[in-house]
């Protein structure tokens, strides 16, 4: 990865240790208060997220940039 490549989150949302839905509506919930361009990085362990959180985004035109998983945690980066 280069700088390039970085992608630096303005605001960053952990729900880790939430059960689903929380995770997907928490997501929507907070892109709602961000202005155009800025990146939101969610970082979610509940395994259903995975389908959720970015068809969720896509339906409601936001930019899914990056999806990453370390073991059971997983870091999403969505745009508005």
């Amino acid at each position: 990865m280069t700088e390039k490549d970085i992608i630096i989150p303005t605001y960053r949302l952990d729900t880790h240790g939430e059960p689903c839905p929380y995770p997907a509506v928490a997501t929507l919930e907070a892109m709602e208060q961000l202005k155009p361009g800025e990146i939101l990085e969610i970082i979610s362990d509940c395994p259903q997220s995975i389908n959720n959180i970015p068809v969720d985004a896509k339906n409601y035109g936001y930019k899914v940039l990056d999806i990453k998983q370390d073991g059971s945690t997983i870091y999403y980066w969505i745009q508005k």
